[in-house]
């Protein structure tokens, strides 16, 4: 009987395997626990690179409301005053400008309040 393939599934496997290391058990020894494992961790990764940027937007949003808020304002009247202004400085821009340039900040909303 000769064996089919060997040297192939064998690099494949530790592949795998090497891709799991630090899993515990069978996750991490076990090829076919091994594939599911990795297969499902590619998921989450993928998922949770989506999930980082809405955090980010939703942590703009909580700056710009608090800075806005200490102007007596309100985080959706602003917004909206701001596109109808055309003013194109984004969520992130206006949160940075904000925190670091409180300043220019107060320029920008007398400006869109007008």
């Amino acid at each position: 009987m000769r064996v089919k393939n060997w040297l192939q599934r064998h690099k494949r496997h530790k592949k795998f395997i090497a891709l799991a290391k630090g899993y515990r058990l069978g996750r991490g020894n076990v090829y076919k626990q091994v594939r599911n494992a990795i297969v499902k961790a590619g998921q989450h990764a993928y998922e949770d690179r989506k999930l980082k940027k809405r955090d980010q937007r939703r942590l703009w949003i909580e700056r710009i409301n608090a800075a806005v808020q200490l102007k007596g304002g309100k985080y959706s009247r602003f917004i909206k005053m701001a596109s109808d202004k055309d003013i194109t400085l984004n969520r992130k821009m206006l949160s940075n400008i904000a925190i670091v340039f409180p300043a220019v900040f107060d320029n920008i909303y007398s400006e869109i309040t007008k």
